[in-house]
């Protein structure tokens, strides 16, 4: 199915920000996104004739002013606001995170999509997320799915959007990507992910040293200059085999630590200045930018980052 095709208009169709008012924005003391008043958004997508719908919002990795400007317009102008939680009584990382761009008479649909191994709860799981967004939009109401980080990068939401494609192929919905952690960890630490012919890996840490380390001797094994960089993801308590690794591998000193990218308690900092123990050194949401060589051509590489 073509998305592009099928739901293409509906990014058009859109109210969209003027050069103007960007610049205005970065002018002066209030940020553009803070200038968005929440009756000029639903005038705006009244008068676009953007009707009953879904759509999937990538609201980044913490922090809430990372949110794109789409991403707030299309949270503002939805009646019901869905979010992924682990149990219903929970919260929800994704709602905390656009909750400054919540209104109060927006209703709030949790969907549960359980933390658990087996292949058939989340099957379910995911049906039934996507037959109650469809439910929703088929009764004509706007609707958001938030989803931390990007709705495309291992997340929850591509789960139900392939349950959608399946079994309401006609449901309107479009997609508003989001910041990952691995870009918003790199901006952090002023630490540049990719240049020139380097390819960029990102994937979840592996569970076995061996398969990690095999990995690692396979990027290096790449020409020089073209030594890839990987970002590995939900790194957690792995650390504390994966920081000897590195050592082992001569990559310690290439690599960036990233722990609550976003958030209030947020770390970045040099691999090497992160023990493999320790309060918060296991935390489930961190992950590592491992840089397994430079380009040839390059201004004067700074202290630390080479």
């Amino acid at each position: 199915m073509d998305l592009q095709a099928a739901h293409g208009g509906a990014a058009a169709r859109g109210s969209r920000l003027s050069l103007e008012s960007v610049l205005a924005g970065a002018a002066g003391s209030t940020s553009v996104i803070d200038r968005l008043d929440t009756a000029s958004v639903l005038a705006s997508a009244s008068a676009s004739g953007s009707g009953p719908g879904l759509v999937l919002v990538g609201v980044g990795p913490g922090d809430p002013e990372l949110c794109t400007v789409a991403a707030v317009r299309a949270i503002q102008a939805a009646e019901v606001v869905a979010y992924p939680v682990a149990r219903l009584e929970a919260e929800g990382m994704a709602a905390r995170i656009a909750s400054p761009w919540l209104r109060p008479q927006q209703r709030r649909l949790p969907l549960v999509f359980p933390m658990v191994a087996e292949a058939a709860p989340r099957r379910l799981a995911w049906r039934q997320a996507a037959e109650a967004l469809a439910l929703e939009v088929a009764a004509g109401r706007r609707v958001v799915l938030l989803c931390e980080g990007d709705v495309s990068l291992f997340a929850s939401a591509s789960y139900v959007l392939l349950a959608l494609l399946e079994h309401h192929p006609d449901c309107p919905l479009r997609l508003i990507p989001g910041i990952t952690a691995a870009s918003a960890a790199a901006a952090a630490g002023a630490w540049p992910l990719a240049l020139q012919r380097q390819t960029l890996q990102v994937l979840p840490t592996p569970d076995d040293p061996a398969e990690l380390e095999a990995l690692l001797e396979a990027a290096m094994a790449c020409p020089e200059g073209q030594r890839p960089v990987l970002a590995l993801l939900k790194l957690g308590a792995r650390w504390s085999w994966v920081r000897p690794l590195l050592e082992h591998l001569g990559l310690l000193e290439d690599a960036l630590f990233a722990r609550h990218v976003g958030w209030p308690e947020q770390l970045v900092a040099p691999a090497a200045a992160v023990p493999s123990e320790g309060e918060g050194a296991s935390a489930y949401f961190s992950l590592l930018l491992i840089r397994c060589g430079w380009p040839q051509v390059l201004p004067e590489i700074p202290p630390g980052l080479g």
